[in-house]
């Protein structure tokens, strides 16, 4: 009896497994475009292909070939960070597609600028910069990390004489748009090449490389050092590498952090077609906001083409409701901002437009961290509960010591008078034994820093950029693949773990039971 009661409890056990929702009419949807977005795509492709079985292809070509495939009705959905160019900067024809679309919003987060520089040996983690600095550093109008401009905004550091590499992206690129963007609009008379999908190269020490993994690839090599780029945060996060404190408006240097970058937003004007207004953004007051941050859209067909039909509409309206409400939790992780209700409500506007629709967000349950249900559009719990910035990061004398980006458990370098990152007394009680001019690090502050780069399956680009291999021991690589974060709850691997172990304990109970019941009914004869 006991074995039998066992064979039963296996069996029950079998029967309670949860099983991930099955494709039930989820035919697979491809897309292209934006790489700024594509660590949180690939992050919800994976989450949704083992919670839903739904197939959701994507290729991280850059925001221009995501907008052109949609032209030519080769993706069923494209990623831009900015919308169909009427006037195409390299003459091209305008941007027109042939059928209906419209944008949805689908992740912020800051542009951020991730460097590579050393003082003593040591890497900095801790540099800030005005929005002035930059621009003329990428406008090649400050060539050296020394410039008396970059050792204003960082009094607590001895900058080296070191040549800057500006590092761009080569391929048409959002990115790029809304950097450069950004540069025409706040200082106009130093970038004066307007907005860029297509950044030029300005002078022969701009280096230029395809896509985010390309940029922030050369960044992070050896031979970047020096280097400075413009990539999403979360390429700096992945790469361990640190990313450029900005000046912002209130006169306080601000990483791009999800809380930043929510209270930046919160100045954002949202145009009848859900593409952004980022001048209150630029300009925002608010000690705490990024002032480079801004969100990605989603191109969706709102009617049906050659390639896209209600079918996969269907499927693309599950994805896409996913990613305004569930995804979102992830955010953060993966280095960008969580939507606020605003944008999730317009997005939830956009979904009932998709031929084949499952419908809009139900708010009620739609676990998006920014909002509770109930809430105001106007409110935004991130915005509401983000720090203010310490006061060594107000414009002055003081600088922080701690690191940015990927590099958070770095050691910030030596700074001047044997400060090591900062200017306030205890830094500079601590820095005894510094030297200025880039020396070895201060005192008890000189701790050797955490190894920064990738792993054997990283990949290895020549001083070109180009993609050579993947790398070998100790090389400080690029990043090689989106983030990929834990699963919450039930996923594929974890439940066929589960029956692969059921059946062994099946296998073990079930053949003695069956073969003493048929000893025994020969017995019985």
């Amino acid at each position: 009896m006991g074995r039998t009661a066992a064979i039963l409890a296996v069996v029950t056990l079998v029967a309670l497994v949860p099983v991930p929702a099955q494709a039930d009419g989820y035919v697979p949807i491809s897309g292209s475009g934006s790489t700024w977005s594509q660590n949180a795509l690939d992050q919800w492709r994976k989450n949704v292909a083992n919670n839903y079985g739904m197939t959701v292809n994507y290729s991280g070509t850059g925001s221009s070939a995501g907008r052109n495939d949609f032209i030519n009705q080769t993706v069923d959905f494209a990623v831009s960070e900015i919308p169909f160019q009427s006037q195409p900067e390299d003459n091209s024809p305008p941007e027109n597609p042939t059928s209906g679309y419209a944008y949805m919003p689908i992740v912020a987060g800051g542009t951020s600028l991730m460097y590579n520089l050393k003082i003593g040996g040591k890497r900095v983690t801790n540099l800030r910069l005005s929005g002035e600095v930059i621009t003329k550093i990428f406008a090649g109008q400050i060539a050296k990390w020394n410039d008396p401009a970059i050792q204003a905004d960082n009094p607590a550091l001895a900058m080296p004489d070191v040549s800057i590499t500006p590092v761009y992206r080569s391929d048409g690129s959002g990115t790029s748009a809304q950097f450069t963007l950004w540069m025409s609009k706040q200082f106009g008379s130093i970038w004066t090449y307007g907005m860029r999908s297509q950044f030029p190269q300005v002078t022969d020490a701009f280096k230029g490389q395809n896509g985010s993994l390309g940029v922030a690839g050369y960044v992070s090599q050896n031979y970047g050092e020096g280097a400075i780029t413009y990539v999403e945060y979360s390429y700096a996060m992945k790469s361990g590498f640190p990313v450029v404190k900005m000046l912002n408006n209130a006169g306080y240097y601000v990483e791009p952090t999800y809380q930043s970058v929510a209270v930046a937003l919160m100045s954002a004007q949202i145009n009848n077609d859900l593409t952004q207004n980022l001048d209150g953004v630029y300009n925002s007051n608010d000690p705490r906001a990024y002032p480079m941050s801004s969100y990605s859209y989603m191109i969706v067909p709102t009617e049906t083409n050659k390639v896209f039909t209600p079918e996969k509409g269907r499927t693309l309206s599950r994805f896409a409701t996913y990613m305004l409400c569930e995804g979102q939790q992830q955010a953060s992780a993966l280095g960008y901002s969580p939507l606020p209700m605003n944008l999730v409500q317009a997005g939830s506007d956009v979904l009932k437009r998709i031929p084949g629709t499952e419908g809009g967000v139900d708010f009620n349950n739609c676990n998006n961290p920014t909002f509770k249900p109930g809430d105001s559009p106007e409110n935004n719990q991130l915005a509401l509960t983000a720090p203010a910035p310490p006061e060594c990061d107000r414009k002055g004398a003081t600088q922080c010591v701690e690191g940015t980006g990927g590099a958070q458990e770095e050691t910030p370098t030596t700074g001047t008078g044997g400060v090591s990152g900062g200017a306030n007394s205890a830094d500079a009680a601590a820095g005894t034994a510094g030297t200025t001019g880039g020396g070895t690090d201060a005192g008890a502050a000189g701790t050797a820093p955490r190894t920064t780069g990738g792993t054997a399956a990283d990949p290895v680009y020549d001083a070109n950029g180009n993609l050579v291999s993947a790398a070998a021991g100790g090389t400080s690589a690029a990043v090689s693949a989106p983030f990929s974060l834990a699963e919450n709850g039930w996923g594929t691997p974890q439940i066929i773990m589960l029956a692969a172990g059921l059946l062994v304990v099946a296998a073990i109970l079930i053949p003695p039971v069956v073969g003493r019941r048929s000893r025994g009914g020969k017995r019985s004869l």
